[in-house]
């Protein structure tokens, strides 16, 4: 009996969910690098911020939102009001609303509690792969597990390298001198995890829009700008869509 389960699991059935859990890993390992960059640099950020290393570790932790939290630091060490530091967090992950709508489908089967761990998870990344890869090539002979366990095979390596990048920046960043460009590594390292997400009329409008706004807002009270910056991005992005759903028909 043992040799043919193991912990209640035929080996077919384990095999096959290896196989999507290593193919979840291959798929995401391009982007691992600039996710390493960008983790590091939000480590080093933390602590420059202010933060305890403990109180880092936990932020990176329960967080894990790297444009929340560099979003959230600079406040917090301006000693910004707490609603505004939980105002700014919660807009710049309206986002992850988008990603809910998008990953239902492809979860529902799942019981909420596991679709809660996914969703704590779940990022730009793993779901920019993983639901393109779905929608480009649906694959009906693999069944709604093969899809939860290639999707755990990104998630997984994600976290890891976020983690792990983070807690080095931790504990690296008193030693890292401010000479070094930090900030211009983390813009770099953005930039190639965001520019192969954007794509199509109304990402590139929100894109674009909030761009221009973030710059233009800049000195807004409150560092304020970005909340203002997303949700003109966020704004932007949806009229095109409504536009285009309007215009479908007449083409």
């Amino acid at each position: 009996m043992i040799g043919r389960r193991l912990f209640g699991v035929d080996p077919q059935i384990a095999r096959v969910r290896r196989a999507a859990l290593l193919q979840g890993l291959r798929v995401v390992a391009p982007a691992l690098i600039a996710l390493a960059a960008w983790g590091l640099v939000t480590g080093v950020a933390m602590v420059k911020s202010g933060l305890t290393q403990w109180q880092a570790l936990g932020m990176s932790a329960l967080m894990f939102a790297g444009s929340a939290q560099l979003a959230a630091l600079p406040l917090i060490a301006d000693g910004a009001p707490v609603w505004v530091v939980l105002l700014t967090t919660a807009v710049v992950n309206l986002r992850f609303v988008i990603f809910t709508a998008g990953l239902y489908p492809y979860f529902r089967h799942l019981p909420i509690g596991r679709r809660m761990l996914l969703g704590y998870f779940t990022g730009d990344v793993s779901f920019a792969l993983s639901v393109s890869r779905w929608t480009a090539q649906p694959l009906p002979q693999q069944g709604s597990r093969d899809r939860t366990w290639f999707y755990l095979g990104i998630c997984s390596g994600t976290w890891t390298v976020w983690q792990a990048s983070s807690v080095a920046g931790i504990f690296l960043g008193s030693g890292i001198p401010g000479t070094w460009g930090l900030d211009f590594v983390a813009i770099l390292a953005l930039v190639a995890l965001v520019l192969p997400m954007i794509a199509g009329a109304p990402t590139i409008a929100g894109a674009l829009v909030a761009g221009v706004v973030a710059v233009l807002a800049a000195g807004a009270p409150l560092k304020l700008g970005l909340v203002i910056a997303v949700l003109a991005g966020v704004g932007a992005a949806m009229a095109v869509d409504v536009l285009q759903d309007r215009l479908g028909p007449a083409r």
